[in-house]
């Protein structure tokens, strides 16, 4: 026999991580700051699915660019798409309805469809608007 003992390692320790908050002061008032920060700083790529002339695909037209003009104004690059004159297109995104608008970038993706007329949902889902703090929790 050999006169080495072996030994058995004892438990790992994860590796510390650098916290991106402070654990100073209110964490959540810090996140949701600097979750208020980064948009400004992002470029959107925004597609809008119309169908034709109709009333309804001018609405949307003019209501996404209103947004974009307002919220987005030199950040977004905005291309619509008209359904009839390119259906390859609306396959490969499977637009199963008009008006849709698509936010490619910044991530996560996001559908929107209708003429996007309730400014605060669009507004929530590009994350350029927080959600109300009036929601309601519910214990099942």
């Amino acid at each position: 026999m050999s006169g080495k003992k072996k030994s058995h390692p004892g438990p790992k320790k994860p590796p510390k991580r650098k916290s991106p908050v402070r654990a100073t002061g209110d964490s959540t008032a810090e996140f949701e700051a600097m979750l208020l920060a980064t948009p400004a700083k992002q470029r959107y790529e925004l597609r809008l699915y119309v169908s034709g002339t109709s009333p309804r695909s001018g609405h949307a037209i003019a209501n996404v660019r209103s947004l974009c003009d307002e919220f987005l104004a030199g950040r977004y690059d905005l291309e619509v798409i008209d359904i009839y004159q390119q259906p390859d297109a609306a396959a490969n995104e499977q637009i199963i309805a008009a008006p849709t608008l698509i936010k490619i970038t910044p991530t996560p993706a996001r559908r929107f469809i209708g003429d996007l007329s309730d400014r605060h949902k669009v507004l929530v889902g590009l994350n350029l608007a927080v959600r109300s703090a009036s929601t309601v929790w519910m214990d099942l």
